[in-house]
């Protein structure tokens, strides 16, 4: 194959064409050519173009031309070819433009306008040259737009192969916006439109859906420019389009048409700002010092609307453009990559933080006895319920309940019967543990609640922190839960129940249904929060507690054409208003809208701690669109959602907008369902948030940012998450949240319940205060380890020669399952699993489990109260503003400063985008090879013990997924925790664990969403992680090694036989699939077909194969035997997956519509 094309190709440049025989010898070899590339793949074609083929056909067609007259017999085969080579080529719009045979193309197709065979030829060309956009530049200029509308004109049936040629080069010149405006001008737009509506019209059977897909190509280019949109909107094109679609709908194979459909409505919808006064949030901070939030402008209204001409370079959301951007974004300064011992502040700082290592100068001269460690608990909690709190009436009689924990598993519990039952047990705890839980119970909850009934001490607190309202209804109550309250609702004024004496019931009716949590130590909690918005409520669910439910719930199947539905649902609002309602009945930023609204309307609450609700309008009867509010002092970070909803109907479906999301993709597109939580069945004994909704999508909205909330980028768009849910009861009060939640109360609470539950004679336990927040919070840092088995020298020196791990948590606000895996590890950590005692006899702990308390308690989603993203901060993080991460960076550089850098640091963090839970680290060699660097091992070398810890969870831990993990350094990533600790304190093993929202693509949790208890797990597999690693990576002691390895050849063995009955695969895509409707996320950035070079080939084959034996009369009747065929093909070629991309268009018939004026050629 190599010579003859190259010979061929040289012979056929330089060929003059002076006699017969010449003709001949350019026939033989056009036909030799034809043969190869027809015959061959891509590859010959690309090797004929490496060969010079498309200069030399070119010159060819320009030799060929100046013939007179012309020898079709030279030029169809000769365009065929240029048809082939031309569209693989990718400079053949600048070849055309040397060759200067743009002129020539068109001339050519002008003298071709009486024979349809030859036209058809020169307009495969045309489309080809047109592909560039420079070249169809100049074709429009030169008329080239003119004569394809004189083509595809008056609306006719005949000469369809012609018609579809001339529509396909027409869509391929829309593309340069010059011609769309040219387009536009003069009046082509309102034509396309006429047009399309005859073709939509007569094609009742769908024999001609390429007909009309291409002239929604054509309306798709020019709608590209502001100009194309405001005219298509003033010909009534949504419309015109809107009615037309609602024909296809039911017609599965005509996707490609009600895609492009979308598509274009989708991008003229008017474009507007969010319905709120500003778009910074409705709560601000002052901050200290010289420091200041800037309040962003607001844009004005040309913030919202691009000129049309910026808007596909600017449209950086496709998937595709951000996996280009990664590799650009890697580190390859291999000095920036190396570690450096540095310090952001003076070294004499650092002696501060000797007082939270006391476990390195506790001599243990007294070690602590039981009764003196309660004794010590006691004044602890005394001290707690003493500080100044706030006055709950309704909580005033109330006797705190004898809180057991229960030994309970899933087994126990019990499956759900219409679900598949995944067990993972719980902890467990001795019957010595729940005993010392006991006996102290009572006596401290006596004194809690009378002190939480006379306790308003402090003047400037002193509002009443309520629980909110239940469920009115009475006789629900006398029913299902309490028949002894008959009394209390007959004696009641109207047969209400006051809401205190509920409570008291319900707090004396359960007793410790929830393990680790306690109401009354969140209540005391709660009221010590300092909040900007000043709390005055507690949400039901963190008051009450969330026991998980004893199975997993699969991810939730994506029905087919929900996209397209809900953006209709969208544009029907616009152009069919008469239903809509508009009533705002929820407004953070209006009091008067935070009252119950109009009968029959939901009612919406969200200032409760973590609790994210702006504003809810009510659209329809039972439809809403939702805003969440902004981090406080930013205009920007919206994902983050939990509020209260109560009012509603039983067995209808809501329906709830969430219209200003900011991510371009999210797992709610691939099976994720928000979280529910019902008050009904918590007191009907299941206190427990379910996943919920369903016709769930997230998609590109018609709502826009403005240039200072879209980072700097003008036309930034906002995403809408639709969902709909039946509520299980009638006027129940129900909480809707992105995920579980977990506040700050709960975490505080949490670490009171774990300090007085461990077992003081084995676990060493420490909880102090590591800073005050900027919002005058107390961030707890606890350490953990095992207490020295006696008071021997070499028992202390092991003690005190334990290896560090440090481990941080909650960062982001809105992560909330990063707080659900920490709660894991603290829990494991201070049980007495044997596991868990060897691991604090190896390792001391170091724990700041939420790093960010006042973001989590306003609510937000990523920052702090500066409106700073504290995982951005670590490089030089400010004591004033970034309190946290200063004070957690000095125990790690005091630490490292006295040789005790910690063996492992991990970060736990959420997911949004991708399944499974998984590890960032940090590796020199894989950031230089991934970024295509060349590596001198002998220069650069590198302990590749990074990569155990991973490979052991992989092992360990169900939910774990190594193929996921990965190891490179971004410079965007350089001022992260993990980056920073990796490079400035040198811990090797230095990660991020991220924990997805979702679920699991693989392993024992395949194809489920991830619940609270395999969250948890995850936690405490991490600790069993560590203890192996521990094994594998330091020296140990003779007695430490045989009891693991007791204790792990029977965790191997569970896990063994866990994976053996799953069938794990090791295989992870790191990218997600596509949607079944490849539409969802950006409407310009999906494939329509068009660059698929398989479709001209086949067009041209299909035309071969028919001039052999046909007229070009018979055209109709071939179009209608094989339309089924060409439609099949049509529909395959969209679906995702499949490899045949090809859209070959049948034959169809188009002219010219006929009241529409042809511009002269």
């Amino acid at each position: 194959m190599g010579t003859r094309p190259a010979l061929s190709l040289w012979i056929l440049s330089n060929n003059k064409r002076e006699s017969s025989s010449d003709k001949d010898v350019i026939l033989n070899i056009l036909s030799v050519l034809t043969d190869l590339l027809s015959l061959g793949t891509g590859r010959r074609i690309q090797y004929v173009i490496s060969k010079g083929g498309s200069e030399a056909l070119l010159q060819a067609l320009t030799t060929t031309a100046q013939t007179e007259p012309l020898d079709h017999s030279i030029l169809l085969p000769l365009l065929r070819l240029l048809a082939r080579v031309g569209q693989r080529d990718r400079k053949f719009g600048l070849k055309v433009q040397k060759a200067e045979a743009t002129d020539t193309i068109l001339s050519l197709a002008r003298r071709s306008l009486g024979h349809h065979l030859h036209l058809t030829h020169c307009l495969w060309v045309l489309q080809v040259c047109a592909s560039n956009v420079t070249t169809g530049t100049t074709l429009g200029i030169n008329g080239a737009m003119e004569l394809l509308f004189k083509v595809i004109t008056p609306y006719s049936k005949r000469h369809i192969r012609t018609v579809r040629a001339a529509i396909e080069a027409l869509a391929a010149l829309l593309k340069s916006r010059s011609n769309s405006r040219r387009a536009v001008s003069r009046g082509y737009l309102g034509g396309l439109l006429r047009l399309y509506q005859d073709w939509h019209r007569n094609d009742v059977s769908n024999n001609y859906v390429y007909i009309r897909r291409g002239l929604l190509l054509c309306l798709k280019h020019i709608t590209n420019i502001q100009l194309g949109r405001e005219t298509f909107l003033f010909s009534k094109g949504m419309e015109i389009l809107f009615t037309s679609v609602q024909d296809c709908l039911s017609c599965k194979n005509l996707d490609p048409i009600i895609n492009t459909v979308i598509q274009i409505l989708r991008k003229c919808y008017p474009k507007e700002p969010l319905p709120v006064a500003t778009v910074r949030s409705s709560y601000s901070f002052p901050l200290p010092g010289n420091a200041k939030a800037e309040p962003p402008c607001e844009g004005s209204e040309g913030d919202y609307e691009s000129d049309g001409e910026e808007e596909a370079e600017k449209d950086l959301d496709s998937e595709e453009e951000e996996s280009k951007e990664e590799d650009y974004d890697l580190e390859t300064d291999v000095n920036k990559l190396r570690s450096k011992a540095v310090l952001d502040r003076p070294e004499e700082e650092l002696g501060q933080y000797k007082a939270m290592c006391p476990e390195l100068s506790h001599n243990f001269q007294e070690l602590e006895t039981e009764s003196e460690e309660k004794k010590s608990l006691e004044d602890r909690t005394e001290s707690l319920l003493s500080a100044p709190s706030h006055s709950i009436p309704n909580a005033t009689s109330v006797k705190h309940p004898n809180y057991r924990l229960r030994n309970q598993s899933v087994t126990e519990m019990g499956p759900d019967p219409g679900e598949k039952d995944f067990k993972v047990p719980r902890q467990s705890w001795t019957n010595k543990e729940i005993h010392r839980w006991d006996q102290t119970d009572e006596k401290r909850d006596i004194a809690e609640t009378a002190q939480d009934a006379h306790s308003c001490e402090d003047p400037a607190r002193n509002h009443v922190l309520m629980l909110r309202p239940l469920p009115k209804d009475p006789a629900w109550y006398k029913k299902t839960f309490y028949p002894e309250c008959e009394a209390l609702i007959n004696s009641s004024a109207g047969g209400s129940l006051d809401c205190s004496d509920i409570v008291t019931n319900l707090l004396e009716k359960h007793q410790g249904d929830i393990p680790f949590h306690s109401p009354h130590f969140y209540i005391t909690r709660a009221k010590r929060v300092k909040s900007i918005p000043d709390y005055k409520d507690l949400a039901f669910p963190d008051f009450w507690g969330h026991q998980p439910p004893p199975y997993s719930k699969p991810m939730l199947e994506r029905k087919y054409g929900v996209q397209r539905d809900k953006v209709l649902d969208d544009v029907r609002r616009l152009i069919q208003p008469d239903d809509v309602i508009g009533r705002t009945v929820f407004d953070l930023d209006e009091s008067s809208h935070s009252s119950p609204g109009a009968p029959g309307c939901l009612t919406f609450f969200s200032k409760f701690e973590s609790g994210n609700l702006r504003k809810a309008i009510q659209v329809r009867e039972f439809e809403y669109d939702l805003i969440m509010n902004a981090d406080v002092n930013s205009n920007q970070q919206h994902q983050w959602f939990y509020f209260e909803v109560r009012g509603m109907k039983l067995a209808v479906p809501y329906r709830f907008n969430i219209i200003n999301c900011e991510k371009f993709n999210s797992q709610f597109n691939y099976g994720m369902q928000l979280v529910m939580y019902s008050v009904k069945e918590a007191l009907q004994g299941r206190p427990r948030w379910l996943r919920a909704g369903h016709d769930i999508c997230y998609y590109k909205n018609h709502y826009r940012c403005s240039a200072t909330a879209g980072r700097g980028v003008k036309g930034n768009f906002y995403y809408t998450l639709t969902f709909s849910i039946k509520f299980p009861h009638k006027d129940d009060v129900c909480y809707l949240a992105y995920h579980y939640p977990y506040t700050y109360s709960t975490m505080m609470s949490h670490l009171d319940i774990l300090e007085r539950s461990r077992n003081p004679k084995k676990v060493y336990w420490r909880q102090q205060t590591l800073c005050q927040t900027l919002g005058g919070n107390l961030c707890p840092l606890l350490t953990i380890t095992a207490m020295p088995e006696s008071k021997k020298r070499d028992d202390l020196e092991q003690f005190c020669n334990r290896p560090y791990v440090f481990l941080v948590a909650r960062v982001h606000p809105g992560e909330s399952n990063a707080s659900w895996v920490m709660k894991g590890t603290l829990e494991f950590l201070v049980s007495n699993d044997p596991i868990a005692d060897l691991l604090r006899k190896c390792f001391i702990f170091k724990i700041v489990p939420m790093l960010n308390p006042d973001g989590v308690i306003n609510g937000n989603h990523r920052c702090s109260l500066s409106g700073d993203d504290l995982n951005r901060q670590w490089l030089t993080p400010n004591s004033q503003l970034h309190p946290t991460i200063y004070h957690a960076k000095g125990l790690l550089y005091y630490l490292r400063s006295i040789g005790r850098a910690p063996l492992v640091f991990c970060d736990y963090h959420g997911h949004s985008q991708r399944k499974n839970v998984f590890l960032y680290g940090c590796s020199i060699k894989e950031t230089l090879w991934q970024a295509g660097c060349m590596v001198d091992t002998a220069v650069i070398t590198e302990d590749v013990g990074y990569r155990t810890l991973p490979k052991i969870l992989d092992k360990v831990a169900p939910a774990f997924v190594m193929n996921s993990c990965s190891f490179l350094v971004e410079k965007s990533r350089e001022s992260t925790a993990r980056v920073v600790v990796w490079k400035e304190m040198g811990v090797l093993r230095s990660y991020t664990m991220e924990s997805t929202y979702c679920g699991c693509s693989h392993g024992l949790y395949k194809g489920l969403q991830l619940g609270t208890q395999e969250l948890e797990e995850m936690g405490s597999k991490f600790c069993l992680g560590l203890l192996i690693l521990h094994l594998k990576s330091l020296p140990c002691s003779k007695k430490v090694m045989s009891q693991a390895a007791l204790l792990l050849d029977l965790e191997e063995e569970i896990t063994d036989r866990t994976q053996r009955s799953c069938s794990n695969s090791s295989q992870e895509i790191d990218d997600e699939p596509p949607c079944v409707e490849e539409v969802d996320y950006n409407a310009d950035s999906c494939s329509d077909g068009e660059e698929d070079f398989s479709e001209l080939d086949q067009e041209i084959q299909e035309y071969l194969s028919w001039v052999e034996g046909k007229t070009e009369d018979d055209e109709v009747t071939m179009a209608q035997t094989c339309s089924s065929k060409a439609l099949r093909r049509l529909y395959v070629s969209n679906q995702p997956g499949t490899n045949n991309t090809s859209l070959p268009l049948h034959s169809t018939a188009l002219g010219v519509y006929s009241g529409f004026e042809s511009s002269p050629v």
